[in-house]
């Protein structure tokens, strides 16, 4: 729940103070602690150097959680953020970070993943930027080993929870132990009815070993109940008795226990599908439990439910909920709607039943669980729901079931993770996954062959484009042979499978391969389907990758409008795929104007839909750089690139895909202002990494290294840039072909790199057969062909053939007037009997 505002006074100024995260509500019954309270806002707020953690540590039971709220609470007004941890799931943590980076101005987890919006959260964190008074609560921190790492050390302060006395060794500790007698009685005087006696509540206190979750529940049951002091001592005393002798629960204090033995008991009398509920409840994890969960499990979905009768009848269900809190046995979030049974009470509740009780409980959880979203995992607008049930996914072992419908749902959580950024996260489950199904199920199960699907695509978004190619290549092998070519999860692989080969720079192959995908999916989906949709769109690339702009335009403007109409449910993610798709196409057309129309469109879509920050967003606000630099407007463009530029290298890193391609835009449009120096700079850093992530043959490597020569012949280095221009063109001949976009831009820029040499004929030559070639690609009204004809204008009349060159000069300015417009760039340059140059900017593939 999140903390409401404070009345106090933020110690930052010039700001809006109180910006709290999600801490558990406050216990309004919270009794005695003042002196610990004291000694850890002592501790804590001391004025020391260098800001020090602060442990409270305990065994289970005594209220080291409900301290920690407490101290969030009361001294709020000394904060300007409060944010709760979960830290009991380690692999977790930092998605809990990561939900921190909206109210901190850095990028979300679903544009950046969890692990760099984790990351950024940490740095602005320990920087102090925007609030330097701060506090992070990590709850239940079992190892130091597990988190310490990601512990902030900054101006703000960071306090644990944990039963392990090692937190001593790594941070400033505080003891928290059971309650003093006079914490005890003066709780009890709260909790049990007025009538009892000083004394009682004293011999009671004795009784619990003053351990507040023990007295918690016995306040409880009395209240509920109405014994007696005396009632419930017998009662207490004949269950310690059971308890010891047959051994029960040994890690944890008697007590304890007892109490917690005695509550249920006596509740099972009263409501005995209330105890069905928390055992049911003690094979969730120890987060809260979304209220929603409990839902109706039919027959027909789990014959034979422990808690088909209770799910089934509301009225029951919520009475049940009701009398489990009125007994303390769990702590209920109205605000929320969810449930929480402390960790303790859980592993109680598990130790008292037999190893098939465990089973079928732990079956109800996993159904449960099951039923509890509607799949679309890729849809954002359930990524909250699935969040809820992710803490429960681990420690429900959900890997553990052979059900198909519970296999389902833990795919569609490691989807959902991998959708929403959490690439380590995905790959870390999906790796549990794979490894426990295939020891229960073998090689050839469907489930075991879907998870490695997942695993391959996960690979590629962490950019091991090989180990992913040779997984997806084995798997769909795999698949053929055992559930059949034309089989959902077979068609599934394979449609991914083409964007391997199109990493691989096989587009060709990529082409053939989509074509007979798409069939196929037609086939078995039928033309209106997301999936099929998807198919189309990637065969469009395929064509656009290869030059053919009129067949990708085709199919790209059928998928967009067939995934806008609705009925093919299409993702958000997906339409802007598509939309961003044909703005790229119409901008390689040579419509620069109409593209930057479409752009904006796709990416204020993208910034509604799925945040400025986004993967997705961020591609489409690059390809609108593109449009406007094509366009001329040139510092718009260079406004765009140096923003996208900028997260996508805080967002993935600089050996990134995304990275790159951002890059190569920002190098582009810095050129066209002039700034060669910074221009030249990045892209020879860029030129080094594209060989490691895409291999030296890659048409994507030889595209970069062609706008590195641009810049080194701007630059005066006219043999280094013809050098590098000739082995790029030979590179884009020896994969692409000579009648291709990207080869036909290389021998442009080589034939100015010539005449820059002063190699007049050999530029010309080359200069007649490129623009030959650019008229049949292109058409002859094409940017690129009339740029190619303006170069071939200024060789024709330095080789002194006059007449000619005024002809085609004559024609290509009159293009030149009508397709850009007089106010153009390149139509300024062209007037001025300059040459022109064109770049390269690689597509996402």
């Amino acid at each position: 729940m999140p903390i409401s505002q404070s009345s106090g006074s933020s110690r930052t100024t010039g700001r809006q103070p109180q910006i709290w995260g999600k801490v558990p509500q406050q216990n309004k019954n919270f009794t005695g602690r003042e002196d610990l309270l004291d000694k850890l806002h002592t501790g804590v707020t001391a004025e020391v150097t260098a800001v020090v953690p602060h442990a409270l540590h305990g065994f289970g039971g005594v209220g080291k959680t409900h301290v920690a709220i407490e101290y969030a609470y009361r001294f709020r007004h000394e904060y300007d953020l409060v944010w709760w941890i979960p830290a009991d799931q380690p692999m977790l943590v930092r998605s809990s970070l990561a939900a921190l980076a909206p109210h901190l101005g850095v990028p979300s987890s679903s544009s950046m993943g969890v692990e760099d919006a984790s990351a950024a959260v940490l740095d602005a964190l320990r920087r102090g930027e925007p609030y330097s008074r701060w506090l992070l609560v990590f709850d239940n921190a079992e190892q130091p080993e597990d988190i310490n790492e990601i512990i902030p050390r900054g101006p703000g302060h960071v306090l644990i929870t944990s039963r392990n006395h090692a937190w001593q060794s790594v941070v400033d500790t505080l003891p928290v132990d059971v309650f003093t007698r006079a914490e005890s009685i003066e709780f009890l005087s709260k909790r049990v009815p007025s009538s009892t006696s000083l004394d009682d509540r004293n011999r009671l206190a004795e009784e619990l070993g003053d351990l507040p979750l023990a007295l918690e529940q016995a306040g409880a049951l009395q209240t509920e109940t109405g014994m007696s002091v005396e009632q419930y001592l017998r009662l207490l005393r004949e269950q310690t008795a059971q308890l010891l002798g047959a051994n029960k629960a040994p890690d944890y204090p008697l007590s304890m226990t007892a109490a917690w033995s005695l509550s249920v008991s006596q509740l099972k009398a009263k409501l005995p599908e209330a105890v069905q509920l928390l055992r049911c409840c003690a094979f969730f994890g120890p987060d809260p439990i979304p209220r929603d969960v409990f839902g109706v499990l039919t027959e027909e979905f789990a014959p034979g439910s422990r808690l088909g009768a209770i799910l089934a009848d509301p009225i029951l269900l919520s009475k049940a909920i009701r009398e489990l809190g009125r007994y303390a046995l769990v702590r209920i979030d109205s605000e929320n709607r969810t449930i929480q049974v402390h960790r303790l009470i859980q592993a109680l509740l598990r130790n008292e039943l037999s190893d098939e009780e465990q089973a079928s409980f732990l079956h109800e959880v996993h159904l449960l669980l099951a039923a509890a979203v509607p799949g679309l995992p890729d849809n954002n607008v359930l990524w909250p729901r699935y969040a809820e049930l992710l803490t429960h996914v681990t420690p429900a072992a959900v890997e553990v079931s052979q059900d198909p419908r519970v296999r389902a749902f833990a795919l569609d959580v490691v989807r959902y993770l991998y959708s929403s950024g959490g690439y380590q996260s995905a790959r870390n489950l999906v790796g549990r996954l794979i490894e426990r199904w295939r020891a229960d199920s073998g090689d050839e199960d469907q489930h075991v062959l879907s998870a490695q699907r997942h695993f391959g695509i996960i690979l590629r978004e962490l950019g091991d484009y090989r180990a992913s190619f040779e997984l997806n290549r084995e798997t769909l092998a795999h698949m053929r042979e055992v559930l059949g070519p034309d089989h959902e999860e077979t068609l599934l692989i394979t449609n991914s499978h083409g964007g391997d080969l199109r990493m691989r720079g096989d587009f060709a192959a990529a082409l053939a391969h989509d074509e007979e995908s798409l069939r196929q999916h037609r086939t078995l989906f039928g033309q209106k389907h997301r999936r099929t949709l998807r198919t189309m769109n990637n065969l469009a690339l395929d064509y656009m990758l290869l030059g053919d702009y009129q067949k990708a335009s085709e199919l790209q403007q059928t998928a967009y409008t067939l995934q806008r109409s609705g009925d093919s449910k299409s993702s958000q993610q997906s339409i802007l795929t598509s939309w961003n798709g044909l703005a790229r196409i119409v901008r390689l057309r040579g419509e620069y104007s109409e593209a930057c129309d479409i752009g904006e469109d796709a990416y204020d879509f993208s910034v509604q839909e799925l945040g400025a920050d986004h993967p997705r967003t961020l591609r489409a606000a690059k390809d609108l750089s593109i449009a406007k630099r094509r366009a001329g407007l040139i510092d718009e463009a260079f406004e765009i690139a140096q923003r996208t530029f900028e997260l996508e290298e805080r967002i993935f890193g600089r050996d990134h895909p995304d990275t790159l391609a951002a890059a190569l835009c920002l190098a582009n449009a810095q050129r066209t202002r002039g700034e060669v120096d910074e221009a030249l700079g990045l892209l020879r850093d860029t030129a080094a990494r594209y060989p490691r992530r895409y291999g030296d043959e890659h048409p994507f490597t030889f595209g970069c290294n062609m706008n590195l020569a641009l810049l080194l012949r701007v630059n005066g280095d006219i043999e280094e840039a013809t050098e590098l221009d000739l082995r790029s063109l030979e590179g884009f001949d020896r994969t692409l072909g000579r009648e291709h976009h990207y080869s036909l831009t290389c021998a442009i820029n080589l034939a100015s790199d010539l005449a820059a040499g002063g190699e007049v004929s050999p530029a010309g030559r080359l200069g007649e057969e490129t623009l030959a070639q650019l008229r049949e690609l292109l058409g002859i009204d094409h940017p690129l062909t009339l740029a190619c004809a303006n170069n071939l204008v200024i060789d024709l009349r330095t080789r002194g053939a006059s007449a000619e060159a005024e002809t085609l000069r004559a024609d290509t300015f009159e293009r030149y007037r009508r397709v850009l417009g007089e106010e153009h760039p390149d139509t300024t340059v062209a007037l001025r009997g300059e040459r022109l140059d064109f770049d390269f900017d690689p597509p996402a593939l």
